[in-house]
């Protein structure tokens, strides 16, 4: 047997359950599982199995790659499968228990950070899920100081783990170019958590109780990515989206406008005066979702377009009662 044989078998199967894109899943879960990179795989996958690998070795990959293309022909998604993806060029962690980071988010993070270059700030990520935005902000922006804020518990815990690891990596790459930073490898697990903490609340309720422990009165910015789908459309998404990520994290109710609303109007006790609002939107929210800040008192609201000329951001400033 060969990899170019199980690669092709995979494939085969994945197209046969309508898999979107089977050639790639079945090239990225039989790297996986037999911890290859993609120019080893091209190196070896005209050989025996038995050439590269021991016997007992090769059954017990065989067994894990067999199991992943058994899962994502269910539809599991495949970063639920490998456990992760990438986000903003950073790698986090994916559990059924928080939304997969998607290429269209990252359009919020790039504006924050291009409209920030201050580091000495503040931000509060809502709804953060997986923390991708929390995280990628303070480790790509340095700032001051990153709150990601989830109903889910569950949540929290993929989120802390995400932020705590790319913070280390982060000041372990800063030790090697700079020796005087040295010291940093041998910080604090709280050190990070000083950057990066996380609280548990369903939107702004318990926020007023979380500010003492935090140590400040009020965000320089908010930015979230809320649950925007209407609950009527859930029914038509994708296998991999309506049955394996988590509803709570989707359902944006009725009209898909219920959480734009609600942050709307509980937010800004929580925001400086000056301050500004990032929200993630629906291709088609845009009009409604500024209207709804408008009416609460925001100014200065922009839209702004993905790459694919889709309207997927609503930028505002709170300038006070």
């Amino acid at each position: 047997m060969k990899l170019r044989e199980l690669f092709s078998e995979g494939k085969d199967r994945l197209t046969k359950c309508k898999v979107a894109d089977a050639e790639n899943d079945s090239r990225l879960l039989l790297l996986d599982a037999f911890s290859l990179s993609l120019s080893e795989y091209l190196l070896y996958c005209d050989r025996d199995l038995s050439e590269i690998y021991l016997s007992s070795d090769i059954l017990a990959r065989k067994e894990d790659f067999e199991q992943s293309i058994y899962l994502r022909s269910r539809r599991v998604p495949l970063q639920q499968i490998l456990g992760g993806t990438q986000f903003m060029g950073l790698d986090f962690v994916v559990t059924p228990d928080v939304l997969i980071p998607r290429q269209d988010t990252e359009v919020l993070v790039e504006q924050v950070l291009y409209d920030f270059p201050n580091k000495d700030i503040n931000i509060l990520d809502m709804c953060t899920g997986s923390g991708c935005i929390a995280a990628s902000l303070a480790v790509l922006g340095g700032y001051n100081e990153v709150v990601g804020a989830d109903i889910s518990e569950a949540a929290l815990h993929v989120a802390q783990r995400n932020a705590l690891r790319l913070m280390k990596e982060k000041s372990e790459r800063m030790s090697l170019k700079n020796s005087f930073m040295s010291s940093l490898f041998s910080r604090d697990e709280d050190d990070f958590h000083q950057q990066v903490r996380f609280v548990q609340t369903d939107l702004f309720s318990d926020m007023e109780a979380a500010m003492d422990e935090l140590g400040f009165e009020k965000f320089d910015v908010i930015v979230s990515n809320p649950p925007y789908i209407r609950s009527s459309d859930i029914e038509e998404l994708e296998p991999e989206v309506r049955d394996f990520e988590p509803r709570i994290a989707l359902d944006g109710t009725e009209d898909g406008l219920h959480f734009y609303r609600r942050i709307a109007d509980e937010c800004r006790p929580f925001l400086r005066e000056g301050g500004s609002i990032y929200l993630e939107i629906g291709f088609d929210q845009a009009k409604d979702v500024r209207e709804i800040f408008e009416a609460s008192g925001f100014s200065e609201l922009k839209v702004i377009k993905d790459l694919a000329g889709k309207d997927r951001v609503v930028k505002g400033k709170w300038m006070g009662a």
